[in-house]
């Protein structure tokens, strides 16, 4: 049998070829799996048919005890699941050790929303008969009606926007293509953008990206988040927000108005609905707020 290390490339050239996931995801598995064969190297296990499910669970509480969170050494054992059972699969040992191993239990942590009034504030804090500000009002006013990740937003290209049709084709995570619809409020500001504020940042250079920094380059992840926290800092009941906050109200707003779960995971673009279902409870709590507030007997 190849040695450990060896055995730990072929599963990366795996994932890579076969599963076609995404280099950044490739990266992460790498590392966790570079720390897990160090850790039973550390151990004196060279041979990973001898790294059974006891051992995994001794690498999982010598990981919390180095100071990793429930998400994390969650997310080490997803990694480790993977890469045993694509061991069992090439046959270089029976049975998948991970498997019969817990997830850690998360703690469920609520993301913050902004209510439906927050969000106007927000939206319409930009300035729009200026070229930045146009464009501003344009990218906030798309992340929330789409519910876009902000590199999915910056990643945008001119050819992925129908205007017609109000929809958007975006690049999620791992590379995955989806269609996202957006609202008329949403088609109102890019219109706007593309006649004057976008040909003005541009001057004269030409981009494929939709949304263009000053000079015509394109949006960086840092440079929005600068510019959301100007806004927010101006605005006294958003000093907190970040820029997954409009991607969260997204959902919970969604789903407060009664569409159903599924179709927000797929507009999310989640592959595990169970990731989606956070949102449900945001919803209900703001229910319970709802009906104590106007019930008589709340």
């Amino acid at each position: 049998m190849p040695d450990m290390d060896t055995l730990a490339d072929q599963y990366l050239h795996y994932i890579l070829v076969e599963k076609g996931l995404a280099k950044k995801t490739i990266t992460a598995y790498s590392r966790d799996i570079v720390r897990y064969l160090a850790f039973l190297k550390k151990n004196r296990i060279h041979a990973i048919e001898k790294a059974d499910n006891k051992i995994i669970l001794h690498y999982l509480i010598h990981l919390r005890n180095q100071g990793l969170g429930t998400s994390s050494r969650a997310r080490h054992l997803v990694t480790l699941r993977g890469f045993y059972t694509f061991l069992v699969q090439e046959k270089h040992i029976p049975k998948n050790h991970a498997k019969v191993v817990e997830l850690p239990k998360r703690h469920v942590t609520l993301p913050d929303v902004l209510s439906v009034a927050d969000v106007r504030i927000l939206l319409e804090a930009p300035d729009p008969t200026t070229p930045s500000g146009a464009r501003n009002a344009a990218m906030f006013e798309l992340l929330y009606a789409a519910g876009l990740r902000v590199s999915e937003l910056i990643h945008l290209r001119l050819m992925d926007v129908n205007l017609e049709g109000c929809f958007l084709r975006v690049l999620g995570k791992g590379s995955k293509e989806r269609i996202v619809p957006f609202g008329t409020y949403a088609k109102n500001r890019i219109d706007s953008y593309l006649e004057t504020a976008r040909p003005a940042l541009l001057k004269g250079r030409m981009s494929a990206y939709l949304f263009v920094a000053r000079a015509g380059k394109p949006m960086t992840r840092q440079g929005f988040w600068k510019l959301l926290k100007k806004y927010a800092q101006k605005c006294a009941p958003l000093k907190h927000i970040t820029p997954h906050t409009l991607r969260h109200s997204f959902a919970t707003h969604l789903l407060e108005g009664g569409a159903d779960l599924r179709t927000v995971q797929v507009m999310l673009g989640h592959v595990d609905i169970s990731t989606t279902q956070i949102y449900t409870h945001v919803a209900q709590k703001h229910l319970k707020e709802v009906h104590k507030k106007y019930h008589p007997r709340g």
